[in-house]
């Protein structure tokens, strides 16, 4: 630690600084280097006078019983007491990260204790979002203010909250502009002119660069690490170049077309959502409560049914009477007590009855096991790779809502810390396979890419393959395709068939963003959902690239004066995209067109045997 200090006020004698500064640091380094050279002097003669130990010497050191705690103390290290003292003032610089120390150390401005204190307390305090106390030891008190006031209109509190190495390059620049009030002075400023002129340096500094910083936030939303180890006239270059006003002009064409987003946090299959997924076919066996309706049998009792003789009993049947019953009818006065009983039913008569047996049907709860359907959840947020048309025919409004899609992907992966892999392709072995990120390369690259024109054929085999092929990769077994095209180009059946594979097999979704005016074969094979932008031609650009009206006017805009209005005014001139499926439903590769084509061979056979359709062989 003294050696830097040493070697901080050596620099500081050797950049020209005022005496001031260095005599405020020499007290400390003369006394180190005093209290160095007595302690060196002492070691030597110690040294010197036990060259050579007597031998009784020694045997007292072996012979003699150490105590546990003498011993520990004796190899514990010792303690640095010696400049403990000297070296507490440069205690922040432990705190404090390496780039703050040469210009902490070497400022001319303040004593070195106070000014290292204050850098501190600056750092925290700007890492938390806020400004130092005001009594802060530096900068001085006649800058202390006119520095706050810049740090608050500039709002560069804000820019710093938990961003170090942002903290650290302002708290830099504050350390450059203030050393340079020495030179301002030197070359015939007063003190306040010099004050004032370094701090009105400073402010401009980074009114620019927080300029940048506000295009940079417009453009990607949170910065992450692009300003970690950013050299800033790169970035500056970057951002005053005509590649990074069509980057603005892409993300101002973005909010316009908020759909994009949704479509690219879909993509993935990494996280569960609480959306369930209306086109799954799972089903859930599940048990549930029932009623059914059970036989039961029974039996019923018939009274007066001949059958079993249980006793006597009063009743008007004539046949089952007892005899004594019928003994009246023989007398001539108590005749008229049989007639009186019979009428009464209370002639004594024998009980008879019987049993029925019958089967009833009652409801009985039961447990029925059933399929029920079980919706799995949608699955989002995963890896995504991009394709992207970039042919001749995408010039113009397409070209536009293509660029969107590039810069919207790259702003949900950095936003969502997802895998993002673009694929530019055009005609055939024209695929340019970037991994865009905000970094400062990726930006540029970003830039670049939005920034050059699109022409050229259209080839989607070579896309596409590379995407599979980048799924058997470690990170991207979750990945999902895009496909941004306005749809004209066809994929061979082969590689429609390894799409396919890849759907059933490994989960695979593709998507499709349709910058046309009708769906075509070769998206309809590819995709399972297909986005259309309908109005794809109010985003061209007036002042657009060279060819971009040609390509309007190959897609038939302004060509005519009888053309649609809905043409005319940037919307579609046709009324649905399905128009291929609508009108040409037998050009389709769906199954049931592909069992009912027939090879060249069998149609040659068939026409020479005479059959016609539908007729067997």
């Amino acid at each position: 630690m003294n050696a830097a200090a040493g070697a901080g006020a050596g620099g500081a004698s050797a950049g020209g600084l005022p005496a001031g500064a260095t005599s405020a640091a020499d007290p400390l380094v003369e006394s180190s280097s005093v209290a160095s050279s007595s302690v060196a002097a002492s070691s030597t003669a110690s040294r010197s006078a036990n060259d050579e130990p007597t031998a009784s010497a020694a045997a007292e050191r072996t012979s003699a019983p150490r105590l546990p705690g003498a011993a520990a103390a004796a190899e514990a290290p010792p303690v640095p007491r010696l400049f403990e003292a000297l070296e507490a003032p440069l205690a922040p610089l432990d705190r404090l990260p390496r780039a703050l120390w040469l210009g902490g150390m070497t400022h001319s401005g303040g004593e070195l204790a106070g000014r290292l204190g204050s850098l501190e307390a600056w750092r925290e305090a700007l890492l938390a979002g806020g400004l130092p106390p005001s009594s802060a030891a530096w900068p001085e008190a006649e800058l202390r203010q006119a520095v706050l006031e810049v740090f608050g209109r500039l709002g560069l509190p804000g820019y710093c909250a938990d961003q170090p190495e942002l903290a650290d390059t302002v708290l830099q620049g504050l350390l450059f502009h203030l050393d340079l009030v020495v030179d301002y002075r030197d070359r015939g400023d007063t003190e306040a002119a010099a004050q004032a002129r370094a701090v009105d340096s400073f402010a401009a500094d980074w009114a620019e660069r927080c300029g940048d910083i506000d295009e940079l936030v417009g453009a990607f939303g949170d910065l992450g690490d692009l300003l970690k180890n950013t050299r800033w006239d790169a970035l500056r270059g970057l951002l005053r170049s005509t590649e990074w006003r069509e980057v603005l002009r892409i993300r101002a064409l973005i909010e316009r077309l908020p759909e994009l987003a949704r479509i690219l946090r879909a993509l993935g299959r990494a996280r569960p959502t609480d959306e369930l997924l209306e086109s799954s076919q799972a089903l859930q066996a599940v048990v549930e409560q029932a009623e059914v309706q059970r036989s039961v049998a029974r039996r019923v009792r018939v009274p007066d049914l001949p059958g079993e003789t249980r006793g006597v009993q009063r009743s008007g049947r004539i046949a089952r009477m007892l005899p004594a019953e019928a003994m009246l009818l023989g007398h001539p006065r108590l005749r008229l007590v049989w007639h009186a009983r019979r009428a009464e039913r209370t002639l004594l008569a024998y009980e008879d009855d019987d049993h029925l047996q019958e089967d009833c049907l009652r409801p009985a709860p039961v447990l029925r096991p059933i399929q029920r359907p079980a919706p799995e959840r949608r699955l989002e947020r995963g890896p995504m790779l991009v394709c992207v048309d970039t042919s001749g025919s995408m010039q113009g409004g397409a070209e536009a809502v293509a660029k969107a899609v590039v810069l919207e992907a790259v702003r949900c992966a950095h936003a969502q810390r997802r895998a993002c892999r673009v694929y530019a392709f055009g005609g055939p072995d024209e695929v340019v396979e970037m991994e865009l990120g905000v970094d400062a390369e990726g930006v540029g690259r970003l830039a670049r890419f939005l920034g050059q024109g699109f022409g050229g054929g259209t080839d989607i085999c070579g896309p596409l393959e590379r995407a599979i092929a980048r799924l058997d990769e470690a990170g991207w077994e979750l990945a999902d395709l895009l496909i941004a095209s306005d749809g004209e180009f066809g994929a061979t059946p082969a590689l429609a068939a390894r799409v396919g594979a890849a759907r059933r097999e490994r989960g695979l979704r593709v998507q499709g963003i349709l910058i046309g005016d009708r769906e075509t074969i070769g998206l309809l094979e590819l995709a399972d959902d297909i986005h259309w932008v309908r109005d794809w031609r109010r985003y061209g650009s007036d002042a657009g690239k060279a060819g971009a009206g040609d390509a309007d006017s190959r897609r038939g805009v302004g060509t005519s004066a009888n053309a649609p209005t809905a043409a005319a005014d940037g919307g579609s001139p046709v009324h649905s995209s399905h128009l291929t499926a609508d009108y040409f439903p037998g050009a389709l590769r769906t199954p049931e067109n592909r069992a009912a084509t027939l090879t060249p061979e069998a149609a040659a056979a068939a026409i020479r045997a005479g059959r016609h359709r539908g007729e067997s062989p």
